[in-house]
């Protein structure tokens, strides 16, 4: 095998798509700043427990494993960095205020997320934690809305659901309750038949309730008609509220949906969840929702809720980067010449030396005009080049 291939979904990233992403960055990364959001840095990898801690079986499946050959125990290389930024909230911060967090870096999955799906996802996302309201929620579904839009994406579409619709109902039946995991995987599926079989011998009226869950989809008329067709329960009812309230606060931003067979990330969120989808790719582009007891196991359960994204795949579906105009200058140590490159480049100018006997091959740059002597010989001025 050449030793220059790469492992199965993992890839280079080459000039003009790197600075599509790290401007993406940039735009995004300013923009939470600009909410009040602290930058964090968490590490690529720690101890196996903390890393997995709340985070449900898919986040164990996606995380490779490796052993520390310090201390002998098991550590993972981070498949999301959600966790890890709740235990810098509650272990190393140990503030009692309202914080607000952002964070941009790879995460590693063992197996892609989908067909052309990379297995590095450069992860961008924010979190807040200690409020409980849904004035968090309401500011993390305008912050992910803004994201989208700084990157161009004006034709989008919010899916909202919440935990607390099938929570609720799974109270109702013991049976029930004890195959909370094996009904989110066949809602998530979308398996009638399979939850009709599972479903045979719960409480009717529990039964009804989780066969009526893959038909609510749809507009927002949705919630209405689960309010008609779902049991009357302080969790339900509290439920459908918030997703009203957080469904009128993205009106005129977002085409939006309501999807509560939507249970991604059920075993570890506590809330509203939402999914943004946009033209050009089949899942969904940023995912977000409330997770209010991930930080119990750092010692401090706090209220927090926050979304993330994939600049790659983000970045993907935007046309490539136009060149930029640049100056092309001769190589010289003569002071002038680099007085005057020193100059331009200070105020913004692209200027590339041309090394001596070769040309310039550029993906990124185009050298529109060039930096020579004019006719006395004597200073140095810039000149079109067609």
């Amino acid at each position: 095998m050449p030793n220059w291939l790469l492992p199965e979904n993992i890839a280079d990233v080459l000039p003009s798509e790197a600075r599509k992403i790290e401007e993406l960055r940039r735009l995004m990364l300013d923009n939470f700043r600009l909410y009040g959001y602290e930058l964090v840095m968490p590490p690529l990898l720690e101890y196996l427990e903390s890393l997995l801690t709340g985070a449900g079986e898919d986040t164990d499946l996606r995380t490779f494993k490796l052993v520390d050959q310090l201390s002998g125990r098991m550590l993972g290389l981070r498949a999301d960095m959600t966790i890890q930024v709740a235990r810098i909230d509650a272990h190393l911060l140990n503030r009692t205020s309202v914080t607000r967090l952002c964070y941009a870096g790879s995460v590693l999955h063992t197996r892609p997320s989908g067909l052309h799906a990379t297995r590095e996802p450069l992860q961008i996302g924010a979190e807040i934690y200690g409020h409980a309201g849904l004035e968090a929620d309401a500011e993390i579904q305008e912050l992910a809305l803004a994201s989208l839009a700084l990157a161009g994406f004006t034709a989008v579409r919010l899916d909202l659901s919440h935990v607390g619709v099938l929570r609720a109902i799974l109270e109702g039946d013991a049976a029930a309750a004890r195959d909370a995991a094996h009904i989110v995987q066949l809602l998530r599926a979308n398996d009638v038949p399979g939850l009709q079989a599972l479903t045979q011998d719960y409480a009717p009226l529990v039964r009804a309730a989780l066969l009526a869950l893959p038909s609510l989809y749809g507009s927002v008329d949705v919630l209405g008609r689960a309010r008609e067709v779902l049991p009357d329960l302080p969790g339900i009812s509290k439920a459908l509220a918030e997703l009203a309230a957080l469904a009128a606060s993205a009106l005129g931003r977002a085409e939006v949906a309501i999807d509560l067979a939507d249970l991604r990330g059920y075993q570890y969120e506590s809330g509203a969840m939402f999914a943004l989808y946009v033209p050009g790719l089949p899942n969904a582009v940023a995912r977000g929702g409330r997770y209010d007891h991930v930080g119990e196991a750092f010692g401090r359960a706090r209220p927090a809720t926050g979304f993330s994204l994939d600049l790659r795949e983000l970045a993907r579906l935007l046309p490539t980067a136009e060149r930029k105009h640049s100056i092309r200058a001769p190589w010289g140590n003569a002071p002038e010449l680099k007085e005057k490159i020193a100059e331009l480049r200070k105020s913004g100018e692209v200027v590339i030396q041309s090394l001596p006997g070769h040309s310039n091959e550029l993906d990124e740059f185009e050298c529109d005009r060039a930096l020579v002597l004019d006719d006395s010989g004597s200073n140095w001025i810039l000149k079109n080049l067609g």
